[in-house]
């Protein structure tokens, strides 16, 4: 294998670490990672710095390069969550997230209804709009969809006024775009999605605390649902 990239190196192996092989434990040295993947040093050595920022990996003199146990890795890392994805924990992955998700999205939209700007609330009801629109229109699965979904749990999260809910924006970016890209986002939301979203921006919109958190919550109860059985939506 022939490969002179940094990110081609750190993409390669990452995803290969994160499907479980080499699995926890195992040691390899930057000699061996040059050889394997025909790249120089620098590269090799800078693919392994990002693992190490990841708590993917640690290096040690005289012992090598050894891969750590799994529940010591960020999970909220982009790159993380992107190798997830595309390998065999895909669907702990959707999990993982979209029971952290139910978690603290409700607790985010009540505390948005009390706390958002009027320039937040006027556009998570003009988001909402634009995603039923697209959505009736069974256009759920185009970019401009996962543009406005995207647009509207940022700008919800970062209406809670709360900067470490704000900071989850990063993993459901990913989490969202990578479903995208993997084809398992609908023509159609399920039933109910549009509805919630709107529901959950008018109940902010109109600093009705209670509601706002009953209707986030519905919404993520319906697509946790989707998501444990195996249909994802989006």
């Amino acid at each position: 294998m022939a490969i002179g990239v940094h990110g081609d190196v750190l993409d390669d192996l990452g995803s290969r670490i994160a499907s479980g092989d080499p699995q926890p434990g195992a040691v390899f040295t930057l000699a061996q990672l040059e050889r394997d993947y025909g790249a120089s040093r620098t590269v090799v050595r800078e693919a392994v710095r990002v693992l190490e920022s990841i708590h993917m990996v640690a290096s040690r003199r005289k012992v090598g390069i050894t891969v750590l146990p799994r529940e010591q890795w960020d999970a909220f890392d982009p790159h993380l969550i992107q190798w997830n994805l595309r390998g065999r924990f895909r669907q702990q992955q959707l999990e993982a997230l979209m029971e952290l998700r139910v978690t603290v999205e409700p607790m985010a939209a009540r505390l948005a209804a009390a706390r958002a700007t009027s320039a937040q609330r006027a556009e998570l009801l003009r988001l909402a709009e634009r995603l039923n629109a697209l959505g009736q229109a069974g256009d759920g699965d185009s970019e401009e969809y996962l543009a406005a979904d995207l647009a509207f749990h940022g700008t919800l999260l970062a209406a809670s006024g709360n900067p470490l809910l704000t900071a989850l924006e990063t993993p459901v970016h990913e989490v969202l775009s990578g479903r995208a890209k993997l084809g398992l986002t609908p023509g159609i939301p399920a039933e109910g999605t549009l509805e919630d979203h709107l529901l959950t921006a008018r109940a902010i919109a109109e600093g009705d605390r209670d509601a706002a958190e009953r209707h986030s919550r519905s919404h993520m109860m319906t697509v946790w649902s989707e998501i444990a059985s195996d249909d994802v939506i989006s």
